[in-house]
Formats: structure tokens, C-alpha cells, sequence
């Protein structure tokens, strides 16, 4: 099977398993990262959290096959979230919070290769995230 087609089935597996991967994902976000607690403060009822994750998700989906905007949409969203107060670093690593929640969620069905295709995404939207100058990444697109 094939790296995307890894991820695609750990989304659909997790979907099978749980309605809302928001608080699985922001638990872990807020237990390394207390202090960006702070910034949902107004988030009440969770609304804002579960609209990020499902942007982060398509972005995740449009960069494992046809990449027509993830790759710009991340280099956007670094300098954006920066500006919210969000570090590159937490930044980066929320993508690893999303598969650590889906990895923790479907138990035995993560296996070895889910694994590997998950560390080969993870690497790939690492350089975005850590290169957010689209002029110096246009010429690898």
C-alpha cells in the first residue's frame, strides 16, 4: 500500500472509532504547550479548535496527493499563527499531535508502515513549516 493510502486509511479507521478528533489532538497540544491554553480562551465551546483541525486535515489530504495549495496554505499559517502568538515550534509540531491522536486512537490497526508513511509526511510538511519564504521554496514545487 502506498504512504498515502496509509494515512488516508489511519483517518478513515480513526473516523470509524471517534466522532471528534478535536480534544484528542488539543489535550495533547495543551499538555506539552500549557501556555497556548490561552490563546482558545474564547473558543468556549470548541467550535474554533474543531475548524483548524478539519483545515489541517485537508491540508494534510491536498499535500499526500495533488499538493495544489497545502504547501503555500502551511507557509502562510506559520507566519499567521506566529503573529497569534504561536511559535514555528508548536507550530510544527501540531501535525505530530494529530498523528500521535490518531496512532493512540486506532491501537493495532497503526502498524509499522502507517508509521513510516506518517514520519515521511511528517518530514515533507516539516520543510514548509520550517521554510515559510514561498520565494525560496517556489522553485522545488
Amino acid at each position: 500500500m502506498k504512504n498515502e493510502d496509509l494515512i488516508v486509511a489511519s483517518f478513515e479507521r480513526a473516523a470509524e472509532l471517534c466522532d471528534d478528533l478535536t480534544p484528542l489532538v488539543y489535550d495533547r497540544l495543551f499538555a506539552d504547550h500549557p501556555d497556548m491554553r490561552a490563546l482558545f480562551v474564547r473558543d468556549t465551546d470548541g467550535s474554533v479548535r474543531g475548524e483548524m483541525l478539519a483545515r489541517v486535515i485537508e491540508a494534510i489530504l491536498d499535500f499526500i496527493d495533488q499538493r495544489t495549495y497545502a504547501a503555500h496554505l502551511i507557509q502562510c499559517e506559520v507566519i499567521t499563527h506566529e503573529g497569534y502568538g504561536t511559535p514555528p515550534e508548536v507550530f510544527r509540531l501540531f501535525f505530530s499531535y494529530v498523528a500521535n491522536a490518531i496512532e493512540a486512537l486506532i491501537g493495532a490497526d497503526w502498524t509499522v508502515e502507517t508509521e513510516a508513511a506518517w514520519r515521511v509526511l511528517l518530514d515533507d510538511l516539516d520543510f514548509y513549516v520550517t521554510h515559510p519564504d514561498q520565494a525560496a521554496t517556489l522553485a522545488l514545487a
